[in-house]
């Protein structure tokens, strides 16, 4: 079939992806929150790493290893525990952060700024603990690959996606760092790290009540 034949399934697949990526979630709430502290070098390190993890689950789902996850529950029942502390501790982190007043949350800010590469592995993290990831990938490759496409297509469609992920990704960065949107977040800061707190604690406590 000729490349041109596939590529509806892969225009609805690139869709959902984009509004995979767009939706509100932890990834790209720690995005917004990290971009708005400590500027955009330090968002789009983070968004590096989401965009990293998203990259490695395309892979691990296309060698097969859904299948094993999806036949031995024990594994991503683990990866779910793992997944639901961390989204807790994040809460637990920005509801810290929301009780403390300005002046000391600038200079507690300025003595524990991360580094580029801390802000990668954060957000490779953030995005490698969540077991639902890899189930969301095997739904974007049954709506991009019909049965009996060749490994061309489903190499067209992760490019696509990695085009995709890594402009919405670091444009989220720079939009959230811009400088009416950061004077905005110091303004509201506490609200806006009670928000974030509560999201994360949410997600947390979903994904460790789920049923995967």
């Amino acid at each position: 079939m000729p490349i041109h034949e596939y590529l509806p399934y892969l225009a609805v697949a690139w869709t959902a992806y984009f509004i995979a990526v767009v939706s509100p979630g932890p990834a790209t709430l720690a995005l917004a929150a990290t971009s708005m502290t400590s500027g955009r070098a330090a968002g789009v390190s983070l968004a590096l790493g989401v965009y990293t993890g998203s990259f490695i689950w395309a892979c691990l789902t296309s060698a097969g290893l859904a299948a094993i996850l999806t036949a031995y529950a024990g594994l991503l029942t683990i990866l779910k525990i793992i997944g639901g502390l961390y989204l807790l501790w994040l809460a637990w982190k920005s509801f810290r952060s929301a009780m403390t007043a300005d002046e000391v949350h600038l200079a507690a800010l300025a003595n524990k700024e991360l580094t580029r590469r801390q802000l990668y592995f954060k957000g490779l993290m953030l995005h490698l603990t969540n077991p639902k990831a890899i189930l969301s990938w095997l739904a974007l490759l049954s709506l991009g690959l019909p049965p009996g496409a060749p490994a061309s297509i489903f190499a067209v469609f992760i490019a696509g996606c990695l085009v995709i992920g890594s402009t919405t990704f670091i444009g989220l960065a720079i939009l959230f760092s811009t400088g009416p949107v950061r004077r905005g977040y110091t303004h509201a800061r506490r609200y806006i790290d009670a928000f974030v707190g509560v999201f994360f604690a949410a997600a947390g406590v979903k994904l460790l009540t789920a049923r995967i």
